[in-house]
């Protein structure tokens, strides 16, 4: 993933989400909601919304990568 120099919202990520959403497990989309209402950094938004970004058209090992990115955010 390409550096980004936009900021995201919180509305940003939980559109991203809402669009992904199909394409993750309910697990994961039920853990992200559930983060959205917290207070987060710019810098974890915007990782939030290039996780998220085109996640239908990754690759398998893509997807991979990006729920492991996803797990070491999550904590």
């Amino acid at each position: 993933m390409g550096e980004c120099k936009l900021d995201h919202s919180v509305e940003d990520v939980q559109n991203k989400l809402a669009e992904q959403a199909p394409f993750l497990s309910s697990e994961r989309v039920t853990q992200l909601q559930a983060l959205l209402q917290t207070e987060l950094s710019q810098e974890s938004l915007n990782a939030w919304f290039h996780l998220l970004k085109k996640y239908d058209l990754a690759s398998p090992e893509e997807r991979l990568n990006r729920e492991t990115q996803m797990d070491l955010l999550l904590g």
